[in-house]
């Protein structure tokens, strides 16, 4: 709930950005980029052997699922954030995320985790029988119990 509120305080400084010449970015929360930065990090251990294209299966309930949550959790925070931004701020934070090669990095690791066969075997609220469903075309819950 807090995300969406925390663009309008750097609303209020934009026109002191305006001035400079050089290419300008603006980090969004630094707790947030904090937490984000830890957790490229320990993702890339995790990941480090895996090439871009191949996929790897984490273990339900391990401690890498925790920590790839987390970091999925961290960016679904960020992009909460982004879409409540006015566009000239959307513009100096994609500075910022460009900069720390931080959506690259992004990337990379969903290219890594996303499976070969996204086949959804959980339970749907559609009808049996009808199309293969996939992880594309299925709502998932994502409620933590």
């Amino acid at each position: 709930r807090l995300m969406p509120e925390l663009p309008k305080f750097d609303d209020e400084d934009l026109k002191s950005y305006g001035d400079e010449e050089e290419e300008l970015a603006l980090s969004p929360p630094a707790a947030l980029m904090s937490i984000l930065a830890t957790q490229e990090l320990l993702l890339e251990n995790i990941l480090k052997c895996i090439p871009v294209g191949e996929s790897e299966v984490i273990e339900p309930l391990s401690d890498e699922f925790c920590l790839v949550l987390g970091y999925l959790l961290t960016w679904k925070l960020t992009l909460t954030f982004f879409k409540a931004a006015s566009s000239q701020l959307r513009v100096l934070y994609s500075q910022y995320l460009r900069r720390t090669k931080s959506l690259n990095k992004l990337l990379y690791h969903l290219f890594r985790l996303m499976p070969k066969n996204p086949v959804f075997s959980g339970p749907t609220s559609e009808v049996p029988n009808k199309d293969t469903k996939t992880f594309f075309t299925e709502e998932l819950c994502l409620d933590v119990k």
